[in-house]
C-alpha cells in the first residue's frame, strides 16, 4: 500500500513549528509543553483587543526602533575603538560618542518594549483574588492556560519581523560589556613608580600652559597649580605629575623641607594626596596647611608636607626644582618617592620583591 503524498505534506502542515521563546509542542497542556498557537486568539470578557491593522503599523514602527537600537550599538563599539582618549578634548570626545550611542541604543530598545506592549498587546481588566496560599487544582489549570494565551496574545509568534528585529537588537547589547574589559588591563607594575619629570623640564601653569619665571613668583603665600612641560594634556601623565607651587618666606621653612630642592623659598609638592589620590590643592596661608577636600587630610607644607591631620599615611612627594640659563623654574629631576596613594608604593615594592625573587 503506497502513502498519497498529499495525506503527508497536510500532516506536516497540522504539526506547530517551534519559534524562539516559546514553549516547546506537547501532547498534553501544560505550561512547558502545550503547543502555541499562532492563529488570533479567543475573544474573552473584559479584554480589549488591538485593531489588526494597527497592530501591524506598530509592529513596523517597533522594528525601525529595534534596528535603530541594533545601529546604536554597533556604533558604540565603533566608537570605543575609533575615539581613543589621552588628552582632555579627546576624551571629552569619546565620552560623547559612547554616551550618546549607548542612550540612543538603550532608549530605542526600551520605547520598542512600551510600544508593543500598548499598542499589540491586549488591555485587560483584572480583579485581584484573596485565597489560600496553597492554589487549588483548577487555579493552577488556569494559572497554565492563561500562561498559553499570553504567549500567543503577546504577538511574539504572530508577527514574525518584530521577533526577529527584537533579537537583533538584544544580540549587541549583551557583549557591550566585553568590549570594556579593555579597560580593566594591563596592570600597572612599577610604572606608578615613576612620573614623566626629568631633569631641566619646565614647570607650566595649569590652564595657561605657560613657563613660569621664577622672579615672577615672588609673593609670600602664593600658589600655583603646575603641570610639566609637554604634557599639558597628557591625562596619563597628569593624574601622577600634576603639582602644587608654594612661595614661602625664608625663615617660614622648617627642617622637613629639603631646602636643596627649593629655589628662592619656591617649594614643589605633588598634588596627588597620599590617601587615596585625589587633588590636594586647597592652601591656607597663615598656617601653611594643605587640604584634601575629600578625607580632610592635612599636610604641612612648610615642613615637607608632612600630615598633621587625617587618614594619609606620608607626606605629599616634594619635587626638586631650580631655574634654568633664562629663569624660567625646572625640574632637577623625577620625584624620589612614588606620588599618590600609599598602597601603590607597597604593591609596587612587593611587585619588585617578587621579580628579584
Amino acid at each position: 500500500m503506497t502513502e498519497n503524498p498529499n495525506d503527508i505534506e497536510q500532516a506536516e502542515e497540522r504539526v506547530p513549528r517551534r519559534v524562539i521563546g516559546t514553549p516547546p509542542p506537547g501532547d498534553e497542556a501544560s505550561a512547558l509543553g502545550a503547543p502555541v498557537s499562532t492563529r488570533e486568539p479567543i475573544k474573552h470578557e473584559g479584554v480589549t483587543y488591538p485593531d489588526p491593522d494597527k497592530a501591524r503599523k506598530a509592529e513596523r514602527i517597533v522594528a525601525l526602533l529595534f534596528v535603530v537600537s541594533f545601529l546604536a550599538a554597533v556604533a558604540f563599539v565603533a566608537s570605543y575603538v575609533v575615539f581613543q582618549v589621552g588628552t582632555i578634548d579627546r576624551t571629552a570626545t569619546s565620552n560623547l560618542a559612547l554616551g550618546s550611542s549607548l542612550t540612543v541604543a538603550l532608549l530605542s530598545l526600551a520605547a520598542g518594549i512600551v510600544v508593543w506592549v500598548r499598542q499589540i498587546m491586549p488591555k485587560y481588566n483584572l480583579v485581584q483574588e484573596r485565597h489560600p496560599m496553597v492554589s487549588a487544582t483548577d487555579v493552577r489549570e488556569s494559572v497554565n492556560d492563561t500562561f498559553l494565551q499570553g504567549a500567543n496574545e503577546s504577538g511574539f509568534v504572530k508577527y514574525k519581523l518584530l521577533r526577529r528585529t527584537l533579537l537583533l537588537a538584544a544580540a549587541p547589547l549583551g557583549l557591550l560589556p566585553l568590549v570594556l574589559l579593555k579597560d580593566l588591563g594591563p596592570l600597572p607594575g612599577t610604572s606608578l613608580r615613576h612620573t614623566v619629570w626629568s631633569k631641566g623640564r619646565r614647570l607650566m601653569v595649569e590652564g595657561t600652559k605657560q613657563p613660569i619665571r621664577a622672579a615672577d613668583f615672588n609673593s609670600p603665600g602664593g600658589i600655583l597649580s603646575v603641570v610639566p612641560e609637554g604634557h599639558e594634556e597628557d591625562l596619563n601623565a597628569l593624574a601622577k605629575a600634576t603639582l602644587i607651587l608654594i612661595k614661602f618666606r625664608p625663615e617660614e621653612l622648617k627642617p622637613g623641607t629639603n631646602i636643596n630642592w627649593t629655589h628662592d623659598g619656591i617649594v614643589a609638592y605633588s598634588k596627588i594626596c597620599t590617601h587615596v589620590g585625589c587633588p590636594a590643592a586647597l592652601y591656607e596661608q597663615t598656617t601653611h596647611h594643605i587640604l584634601c577636600p575629600c578625607h580632610q587630610s592635612t599636610f604641612d607644607a612648610a615642613d615637607g608636607a608632612k600630615v598633621i591631620f587625617g587618614p594619609a599615611a606620608r607626606p605629599l612627594p616634594q619635587l626638586p626644582i631650580a631655574v634654568d640659563g633664562e629663569g624660567y623654574l625646572i625640574a632637577q629631576s623625577d620625584f624620589n618617592v612614588p606620588v599618590g596613594p600609599s598602597f601603590w608604593e607597597r604593591g609596587d615594592a612587593e611587585a619588585e620583591v617578587r621579580g628579584k625573587a
